[in-house]
């Protein structure tokens, strides 16, 4: 392990604190020692560790119970439980809270050194993922749209450049995908930005209602008109108009607002008096309206004439290496909203949840991210936070085990590096030592075809 770290031992024997006090030493790193659960407590209050070495059975609070403690207080400090031989099942346990690792007793140079270096690979990951942390403010280029993944990029460098024209904008994609978002992203950069965005799903109106509430209406024209009122195509006056699914509304309406567009003038209900208007449409479908218009169910003319520039949503499975910045971005806004500290996840849950497809997309991640916040009774997420996900009708393949996880990464770094062993332990940060003891261990076999 190149990277020192602060250490605590917590052990109430004096014999293994001053070995593992010595042993850490030697190697550089900072050590400190505590002879109980209540020591190590009040020296994490004084100092940040980044590690401890817990030993499992100690009196007044024992291992388990400390461990408890410090991912309750402290949940990014690693813990490594210290356990005997015949407490398997102990160890086991305190993995499943939280634990990093175990060490068994009696331990030996080399068992400590394969420890170390499971926690250095663990560290690291946890490192990347609180670099993306860092990163979430600058990536978010647009209000609210998170996104690096290159679909995503092609997004944000055409909402600036359509933004500068008053071309009508047809936004295609799968329902969650933030259609409205990019919407509201292409009016702020807009001449338009000062002046009002009206989003209306057309979708949820009846076509009698939305008659009205596009147009407006004189006072008495029809039962319950007991006043005149505007319609937001005059109301939205020098800003953007935002219609989602356009796809739903009927012919009839596709000629009415074919002939605004074309003639910039609209007349209310039960007046013949036209009135200007000017806008910029914005309009969003998670129907395909090319094959509507190929079979004649939607207007080939209003088609058209909504989709001067069509810029394509892609659904949350196209882009799944966002999945780590959504979550951390909803983690804060409930953790805040519901006034419950849960403000971590397990790196486990992030590749649990980078597996799922997320028909509903980006929505559907935002709502699974809020119960779990509003459940959770602990302030790091964990997998079974999500177990609600594994009744979908999309699979979800079992969680890997730290073993598994490990075995298949140290697989995947030999291959890509032809099994050059050297190479390999430099990628791993490991000595060729230990790589080839964990070769041995993991029963790696070698290709045949493989020089």
């Amino acid at each position: 392990m190149d990277k020192k770290m602060s250490i605590m031992v917590v052990d109430d024997e004096e014999i293994v604190r001053k070995s593992l006090f010595h042993w850490f030493k030697k190697y550089g790193h900072v050590v400190e020692t505590a002879s109980s659960g209540f020591e190590a407590l009040e020296k994490l209050v004084k100092y940040p560790f980044q590690l401890l070495f817990v030993d499992i059975k100690m009196p007044e609070m024992n291992g388990i119970e400390l461990l408890e403690k410090v991912k309750t207080e402290y949940p990014d400090t690693m813990v490594v439980i210290i356990t005997a031989y015949g407490s398997i099942e102990s160890a086991v346990k305190a993995m499943r809270i939280g634990a990093s690792d175990y060490l068994l007793k009696p331990f030996k140079p080399d068992h400590l050194s394969l420890v170390m270096e499971r926690i250095s690979v663990q560290k690291r990951l946890v490192s990347e993922y609180n670099y993306i942390k860092g990163r979430l403010e600058k990536i978010t280029r647009f209000d609210n749209i998170i996104g690096q993944a290159p679909v995503m990029e092609a997004v944000f460098d055409l909402i600036p450049e359509v933004a500068q024209s008053d071309s009508s904008i047809l936004l295609v994609g799968e329902t969650g995908t933030g259609k409205e978002l990019v919407a509201k992203a292409i009016h702020a950069e807009s001449r338009r930005s000062h002046l009002p965005f009206i989003a209306i799903n057309c979708g949820a109106i009846p076509e009698s209602l939305l008659e009205s509430e596009l147009f407006g209406h004189q006072k008495g024209v029809f039962t319950g008109a007991t006043r005149a009122r505007k319609g937001f195509l005059e109301v939205v006056s020098g800003g953007t108009l935002f219609l989602d699914e356009v796809g739903e509304i009927s012919s009839k309406m596709q000629v009415d607002l074919l002939r605004v567009l074309e003639e910039r003038k609209i007349t209310s209900i039960g007046s013949r008096e036209p009135v200007e208007v000017d806008f910029r449409l914005i309009s969003a479908t998670r129907r395909d309206l090319k094959k509507e218009v190929a079979e004649g169910a939607f207007r080939e003319d209003f088609f058209y004439r909504i989709n001067v520039i069509m810029i394509e949503i892609p659904p949350l499975r196209k882009r799944k290496e966002d999945i780590p910045l959504l979550v951390e971005h909803f983690l804060k806004k409930y953790s805040q909203e519901t006034t419950k500290k849960v403000d971590h996840i397990t790196h486990d849950t992030i590749v649990l949840l980078k597996r799922y497809d997320w028909p509903g997309n980006v929505r559907e991640l935002e709502n699974a991210i809020e119960r779990a916040v509003v459940l959770s009774k602990a302030r790091t997420l964990r997998i079974e936070d999500f177990s609600f996900l594994r009744s979908s009708t999309i699979p979800i393949s079992k969680p890997l085990s730290l073993r598994e996880t490990e075995k298949n990464h140290i697989q995947q770094i030999l291959e890509e590096y032809s099994w050059n062993v050297t190479q390999s332990a430099k990628i791993l940060e490991i000595n060729r030592v230990t790589l080839h003891k964990m070769i041995k261990r993991y029963n790696l076999k070698r290709p045949e075809n493989s020089s």
